[in-house]
């Protein structure tokens, strides 16, 4: 198949950071190329890809341009100007490029990667039966069932690129953004509860989430914690491979979640509230615990010895490869295309 890629135009893929939509495209476009397809990326300049890349930006813009709607603009307009050379376009971007998408009349897979809050629904609806959806979770398709849904693909990650311990050190390992969703001072109180070393990976990058670190998590730390800034994917890599679980206290319907994926693709088990798609990532009891609050949070920390980390490898391997992903995306392509 010829197929076209279309990134968010913000930052380059694969990201230097943080970036889980970035990864998603890269790992997507490097193994549709390595099928056999003829895949072209539409991304800003410094990306890596096997892919063809077609690039309005270069250098990339940057984050702190996200919601530029100029920008956005050029980068759809100029993507959607060479539709007719391609048997599907699959679109990762923002409503811009979904508002072009609508008018092409071509077959174009739209994949939804945030949350259906209702704003975006009213939009979606808008343009449903002119665009494909694919979910990224059985979860984030409920707001919307009457979507015109092609399916549901499961997000991938490079298992390879995570290396797989089954001895671990004595500590947990909280990674995310700082705000009130993701639940960082939860990390904190379980940590307090059950005397365990917390180690916390924490991205800071708008002034409302170091307002909320100052006020809601830096009152309760002891002292004790480790507490790390934005560290490379190989980096966290190793402190999830290292680490005795990894916390996950979702305080919102997440859609998905890269972070449970990674930590299990480590053997490492995953302690989570069962919010949005923490029930389908994680195998309650398998590959680690879905708690009710934060004293069964706290408990489970007792119980991580049960989980058996080549189970955790396995679930990913099979469920959350970037090679499942592709498989996954081939078949919406191939029924799309058979209409």
């Amino acid at each position: 198949m010829k197929i076209a890629q279309i990134a968010p135009p913000w930052i380059a893929v694969p990201p230097a950071g943080y970036g889980g939509i970035e990864w998603v495209v890269a790992l997507l476009a490097d193994e549709l190329v390595a099928r056999g397809h003829d895949v072209t990326l539409f991304a800003s300049g410094g990306s890596v890809t096997k892919a063809k890349l077609d690039s309005v930006f270069d250098p990339a813009p940057g984050p702190t341009k996200i919601g530029n709607t100029y920008l956005e603009v050029l980068h759809a307009f100029h993507a959607y100007e060479r539709a007719g050379e391609f048997d599907v376009i699959h679109d990762h971007s923002g409503m811009v490029g979904l508002a072009i998408a609508a008018s092409v009349g071509h077959n174009v897979v739209h994949t939804v990667h945030g949350p259906l809050i209702e704003e975006a629904l009213r939009w979606y609806r808008m343009v449903s039966g002119r665009v494909d959806f694919v979910a990224i979770s059985d979860s984030q398709m409920k707001p919307g069932p009457d979507l015109s849904w092609a399916g549901r693909v499961y997000n991938g990650i490079p298992v390879e690129r995570y290396p797989f311990r089954t001895d671990k050190e004595d500590f947990l390992l909280f990674v995310g953004r700082v705000n009130r969703e993701k639940g960082p001072e939860v990390a904190v109180e379980v940590a307090r509860r059950t005397g365990a070393r917390l180690v916390m990976v924490v991205a800071i990058k708008e002034k409302f989430e170091q307002a909320y670190w100052d006020e809601n998590v830096k009152p309760i730390l002891t002292g004790k914690e480790e507490i790390l800034g934005e560290i490379t994917v190989d980096e966290k890599a190793d402190l999830m491979a290292r680490a005795r679980a990894v916390l996950f206290p979702i305080q919102w319907e997440e859609p998905f979640g890269l972070v449970m994926a990674e930590a299990n693709a480590c053997g490492t088990p995953v302690l989570s509230f069962p919010r949005g798609a923490a029930p389908e990532v994680i195998a309650d009891g398998e590959t680690g615990f879905l708690c009710a609050d934060v004293e069964a949070l706290s408990a489970a920390v007792a119980r991580v010895e049960e989980i058996d980390p080549n189970a955790c490898r396995a679930r990913v391997e099979k469920m959350f490869s970037a090679q499942a992903m592709t498989s996954g995306y081939e078949e919406i392509y191939e029924r799309v295309l058979a209409r």
